[in-house]
């Protein structure tokens, strides 16, 4: 299960309570260019309107530009497809917890592309400074420990 798209980002940016997996509502043009890995998450978000959950801002370009349909939006928004019964925890947990939706990664699985989607509290300010001083502090373990013979 080799991931096709990453959003690294959004593990700097959120702490992830809970994943998901979720499948994708696709036109045949557009599985050929996730699948030749032509597809970016940055800046994407998920949404919930009512009964369903939409992926936003997910940018697929078409797989041939030139044989594209004039009507094409590369970055439309798209159904996901979960169970009822998840949509409703989801609805619960977004709406009374203040969690957001947050697209991980998206893969093939069984000839079927999924989106795993991550249900996350946003970090602060402060939190993404001690990541990174954290992850400075490794490094300069790993250098050192490297140099000595």
């Amino acid at each position: 299960m080799r991931p096709l798209a990453e959003n690294k980002k959004a593990f700097f940016d959120y702490e992830i309570l809970e994943k998901f997996e979720a499948g994708i509502r696709l036109i045949g043009q557009e599985v050929k260019a996730i699948k030749s890995g032509r597809i970016s998450l940055k800046g994407s978000f998920v949404i919930l309107k009512g009964e369903e959950v939409f992926l936003v801002g997910c940018n697929i370009p078409p797989y041939q530009p030139k044989n594209a349909p004039s009507s094409y939006n590369p970055e439309r928004t798209r159904t996901l497809l979960l169970r009822k019964s998840e949509i409703k925890g989801l609805i619960g947990k977004v709406k009374l917890k203040g969690l957001t939706l947050v697209p991980l990664k998206v893969y093939t699985r069984n000839r079927k592309i999924k989106l795993e989607v991550g249900l996350g509290r946003g970090k602060r300010k402060f939190d993404k400074r001690e990541q990174i001083r954290k992850r400075e502090i490794e490094r300069e373990i790993n250098r050192t420990l490297k140099e000595k013979p």
